[in-house]
């Protein structure tokens, strides 16, 4: 047992570090967080399907010699794959979609690495049912998704702190390598096991037990999706409608892989009349809250309650999963209709409902479909349960629908796609002296502007004549024709500085934020200065361009609490300084975070390059102003002895033990507030 045990538990724990060691690798290549990390979980997801799908074929149609043979050979042949180092080769040229490229270049880096690692779980487990027929073999299933929690939480805070992702390469592929050693052996052991239980007569048989059917078939996929559908639904809501916290989606994923520890760990954690009951209260408690809150419920309340509630559903799904598991003779074909379950529900929500829905309409169907399969599996035992949880689902679908209709209801537009959901809500009707027009991205608002054409010019929230964009772009707009850059387009605000001769220009990568910035705020339109929009990654985008001659160049990308590293680093400070002017420029840092002490982390990258900074805070947030922070970076000293910035000037408190951030390392840990 020890050393079948060793075996899946490295390989576990191995498959889950390296996930996000090479997805932060090449985040600063492609850019756009969202997309970089969901590219990446849908190439492993399917990987591990197809590793279960290995597991399962071998098991069934080869014998056992032939089986260790062809394995022992491909974990040989995986070695050449180390170090698992991305090439440069795959860097994009900047505007591409980068989907095919991301699949590639894992496919290449880690592809039959990862493939061996996740046959593991079924193969060896096999491997130890062939041979010890009266083991208890899915705890070992327990004892994998173990090990996967301990790499999940140990990357946040024990790794990534401390460890440059290159070094991080190195350290997974060393334990790799001892992973195959240690495979290899296992199967040796458990061939030599399986011959002499074979040639003893006396040795204990194998349960075969009753061969699946069908209906096992079926309700194996539907609770493994299910249970991944809420995960990935959960981790949605509270991340873009609650708070956009770093390491919150660590929280539901914990959770997660704690359910099925606790439901295959051999000890009943699940009983149905245990559960059943607080899943029906705890289901209706989610719907009726964001129904009465709009769907923006107090941190300290919404966590809590979302965890509470994921818990309870997992430990249904994965509870319900483990009391249908059958005879270890038939367990690499149940742990394929998991994964195959799993992938499912994760495409679901991260692929086809952003194309299908204009906001995060899965969570309320998830939580529905949750209790008429409640009532669907306790039919068999009374007719009370179920009534009451088909009552719990009407009660549910009813408050999921007046949530909706809420958020709809005031909301000239509201669209979603592969970077999240945005609304555009009036505060009033037009002829209001007060009402305006402001642009939300989940909790975060992006701008907004006065409805009143009398009004409609001032400049608002993060960016008027107070905050340190504002200060720095009225300093060379006193000396002449002012070009100015922005990284986040919003509504469009920084246009209203634009006077004629001045040139403003916006990088997205949101097509829609583009399209809505346009054609729904009048900013650009009414600007007296030349705007241009530029579609990409800004940070790629202005890797391949020619120096822009930027006197004002703002990197607005960070007040959303998720926050691109990629933007924040060394390296990209050198792309910035590319495009402003050599001797005057600014690059002015919007660092207004809720969660996050970003302005120490700018200056030690300035501070590096000889550049002087500054931090203007606008605490007033008076009239139009929103409370700003934006730090100023620049090799012109005499801009920040301007005395409308030199007089907003405050200090910038240094994080002791702080270590310069760069594409190789950063630390989020460090900075939160």
């Amino acid at each position: 047992m020890p050393l079948y045990a060793a075996t899946i538990f490295l390989s576990a724990f191995l498959l889950f570090l390296v996930q996000p060691i090479l997805a932060k690798q090449i985040l600063p290549w492609y850019g756009g967080t969202a997309v970089v990390w969901t590219t990446c979980m849908v190439f492993f997801q399917f990987l591990l399907l197809f590793g279960y799908a290995y597991s399962d074929f071998t098991t069934r149609k080869m014998k056992p010699r032939n089986q260790l043979i062809l394995h022992a050979a491909l974990l040989i042949i995986s070695l050449i794959s180390l170090p698992i180092i991305p090439d440069v080769s795959w860097k994009p040229a900047g505007d591409e979609d980068p989907t095919w490229r991301i699949l590639g270049l894992l496919a290449f880096t880690i592809g039959l690495p990862y493939f061996l690692l996740s046959t593991t779980g079924p193969l060896v487990q096999a491997w130890f049912a062939r041979a010890h027929a009266t083991g208890t073999v899915y705890r070992l299933f327990a004892l994998s998704n173990f090990a996967s929690l301990l790499a999940l939480i140990s990357y946040p805070f024990a790794v990534e702190p401390w460890i440059t992702t290159r070094v991080q390469s190195f350290g997974w592929s060393a334990g790799y390598a001892l992973f195959v050693v240690v495979c290899i052996c296992a199967g040796v052991y458990s061939l030599r096991a399986h011959t002499e239980a074979q040639a003893n007569p006396d040795a204990p048989k194998p349960d075969d037990g009753p061969a699946p059917t069908w209906a096992h078939y079926g309700m194996w996929l539907l609770l493994s999706a299910m249970g991944s559908f809420m995960l990935l639904a959960v981790t949605n809501h509270i991340t873009h409608d609650v708070a956009s916290v770093p390491f919150l989606w660590l929280l539901p994923l914990t959770i997660y892989l704690i359910t099925f520890i606790l439901c295959f760990e051999g000890r009943n954690w699940y009983k149905r009349a245990v559960f059943l009951g607080p899943l029906i209260v705890v289901v209706g408690a989610l719907a009726w809250f964001m129904h009465e809150e709009g769907g923006i419920m107090d941190f300290k309340v919404a966590v809590p309650l979302f965890s509470a509630g994921l818990f309870i559903m997992c430990m249904f799904f994965h509870g319900e999963l483990a009391a249908m598991k059958p005879a270890p003779r038939y367990l690499t074909t149940f742990f394929l209709m998991v994964s195959l379950g799993g992938a499912l529900g994760g495409v679901v929500v991260g692929f086809i409902a952003p194309k299908f829905f204009n906001t995060y309409y899965e969570f309320g169907i998830g939580l529905v479909v949750t209790l008429i399969l409640a009532a669907w599996l306790a039919l068999e035992k009374n007719r009370v349960v179920p009534m009451l949880a088909l009552v719990a689902a009407g009660f549910t679908g009813y408050h999921i629908y007046s949530y909706i209709h809420s958020l709809s209801n005031d909301t000239k537009v509201m669209t979603r796609n592969f970077y999240g959901t945005l609304r555009v809500k009036d505060t009033g009707p037009e002829s209001s002296e007060t009402a305006m027009r402001r642009l939300m991205h989940g909790v975060i608002m992006h701008g907004e502007q006065y409805l009143n054409p009398k009004k409609r010019h001032r400049i608002t929230t993060y960016y008027t004549e107070t905050s340190g964009v504002g200060r720095s772009v009225k300093y060379f707009q006193e000396n002449g024709p002012t070009r100015v850059g922005v990284v986040g387009l919003g509504t469009g605000t920084m246009a209203a500085y634009g006077r004629a001769g001045d040139t403003v220009r916006f990088y997205e990568i949101n097509p829609q934020v583009i399209e809505i910035a346009r054609r729904d705020f009048k900013y650009i339109s009414d600007s007296k200065g030349q705007v241009d929009t530029v579609l990409g990654d800004a940070r790629l985008v202005m890797e391949r361009e020619t120096p822009q001659q930027y006197d004002v160049l703002a990197i607005d990308a960070f007040s959303s609490d998720a926050i691109p590293v990629h933007l924040i680093t060394r390296e990209a400070m050198a792309v910035y300084l590319k495009h402003i002017k050599p001797d005057t420029g600014v690059v002015a840092f919007h660092v207004t975070n809720r969660f996050l002490k970003l302005a120490p982390v700018v200056k030690q990258i300035a501070d590096t390059q000889g550049l002087h900074v500054a931090l203007v805070s606008d605490d007033e947030g008076e009239g139009d102003a929103s409370r700003t922070d934006w730090v100023l970076v620049t090799r012109n000293k005499k801009l920040l002895e301007y005395k409308p910035i030199k007089d907003a000037t405050s200090e910038i408190k240094e994080i002791p033990g702080l270590r310069l951030w760069t594409d190789d390392f950063n630390n989020l840990v460090q900075i939160l507030k």
